[in-house]
């Protein structure tokens, strides 16, 4: 592993080839702040598929995409006169020391829940309204409400216990099941996911993360059921249920 002098000439690396890019490369002199969000939000996805397959080797690649961004817009900031790299990491320590007093102040804390609930009360004393200002509008609707959760329980608003959680799971779902009109029956059902993500917060399991690897099992047994079918001559839309899931099973088998 590299020593801290090693890392800090790696990050001077960086910032040396940004002023290359932006000075010299016809496409990196184009870029502004706007064109580059979309590809930054893509990078962001590819090292949280990184962190899902736990592949270390593909987590360093998408780290260093993912701070080449960073190091871009500090970039842009600069030539608009804002702001610098420097500007913007020296915020974040300040903040970072600020909001850590039981670190780098007299505050006693005797567990993580201790340190979650001085984090929101610092947070408001910084002049946000609410404990909820914080959470980005642009979240996937999972993980708004995963966060939500996540900063109301660090004021006490939240269960007591797990098993008054999954309560109202059970709940909500005989309301959902109850509804015969579709818009409230929509309603019901986004109660049920947030009932159901608030359990899952719950017991320590993050519900977007369950749901990827959901996804990802499903991709590579579908696709597997597709091969497994190219295989034997057999064309999936012209089989019936029963015989998709002969091949559902037995891709499922060979994949476990």
């Amino acid at each position: 592993m590299n020593n801290k002098e090693e890392k800090l000439k790696a990050f001077g690396r960086l910032l040396d080839i940004m002023d290359d890019l932006r000075e010299k490369c016809p496409w990196d002199k184009k870029q502004t702040l706007e064109s580059l969000r979309h590809l930054t939000i893509e990078e962001v996805y590819e090292l949280g598929d990184a962190i899902i397959d736990n592949n270390l080797q593909e987590l360093k690649k998408e780290i260093g995409d993912v701070m080449l961004h960073l190091i871009f817009y500090s970039k842009i900031g600069e030539e608009k006169g804002a702001f610098d790299i420097a500007d913007a990491i020296n915020a974040e320590c300040e903040k970072l020391i600020f909001r850590h007093p039981h670190i780098y102040g007299d505050t006693k804390v005797e567990s993580e829940e201790d340190v979650k609930r001085n984090w929101e009360k610092l947070k408001l004393k910084e002049g946000n309204k609410s404990v909820l200002a914080g959470v980005p509008k642009g979240l996937p609707a999972m993980v708004k409400a995963y966060r939500m959760q996540e900063k109301v329980k660090g004021v006490g608003f939240d269960f007591e216990n797990s098993e008054d959680a999954f309560a109202k799971v059970e709940e909500e779902i005989n309301e959902f099941k109850a509804e015969t009109d579709l818009d409230r029956k929509e309603k019901e059902l986004g109660d049920v996911f947030f009932s159901l993500i608030n359990y899952a917060r719950s017991i320590g399991i993050n519900p977007e993360n369950a749901l990827e690897r959901t996804n990802k099992k499903f991709k590579n047994r579908f696709e597997r059921m597709e091969e497994i079918a190219q295989e034997k001559n057999l064309k999936l839309s012209d089989l019936n249920l029963t015989e998709q899931d002969k091949l559902w099973e037995q891709a499922k088998y060979e994949l476990e």
